[in-house]
């Protein structure tokens, strides 16, 4: 284990828990701080990230769990769907591990983690959601549709792989400021 793997899963590790307490805002924090990673590799040059997609689904078993642990206090749907959801992904990071494929992800997307936001969102603001088999249907379809479009981008056509964080960041910058 590099020192630079050591630094990004304390960052990371760091960043999931605030979700224990504060689940929206901790839960949009967890995520932001999931992309972090690309932009400490960029930035920190102390040994490197020999398998970076591995390592990543990992640290991502990190914020999931605390994501379980805060949705395993909710009732209903809200928490049958996300346990199940849940159990879903592990399904496919199972495979992915045991495989290194990773278009298995598009197979088995993370809607558990979309979920768990629109949940949050909604004990936030208001009452649990009276989830009727429609409501439902609606809602898990919506966010497998957005969940694949994203799994696809990344695992499948590799969209992204050729882009670093800085790079990203500067064609964005030249992008919005027309310079």
């Amino acid at each position: 284990m590099t020192v630079e793997v050591l630094v990004i899963a304390i960052v990371r590790i760091a960043g999931s828990l605030p979700v224990l307490r504060w689940p929206l805002a901790g839960g949009i924090l967890a995520i932001l701080v999931d992309l972090s990673d690309l932009l400490l590799m960029d930035v920190l040059d102390l040994g490197g990230v020999p398998d970076y997609q591995r390592l990543d689904k990992v640290l991502d078993l990190v914020y999931m769990t605390a994501f379980l642990v805060v949705a395993l206090r909710w009732t209903g749907p809200d928490r049958w769907v996300s346990v199940a959801l849940f159990a879903f992904r592990m399904v496919g990071f199972a495979a992915f591990e045991v495989t290194g494929e990773r278009s298995l992800l598009l197979v088995f997307p993370n809607v558990f983690e979309p979920w768990f936001l629109v949940v949050a969102v909604l004990h936030h603001r208001w009452n649990p959601v009276p989830w009727t088999p429609w409501r439902l249907a609606l809602a898990l379809g919506g966010l497998l549709a957005i969940k694949e479009l994203q799994e696809w981008a990344i695992h499948y056509a590799r969209l992204f792989d050729a882009w670093t964080a800085t790079g990203f960041l500067a064609d964005a910058w030249r992008w919005l400021t027309g310079r």
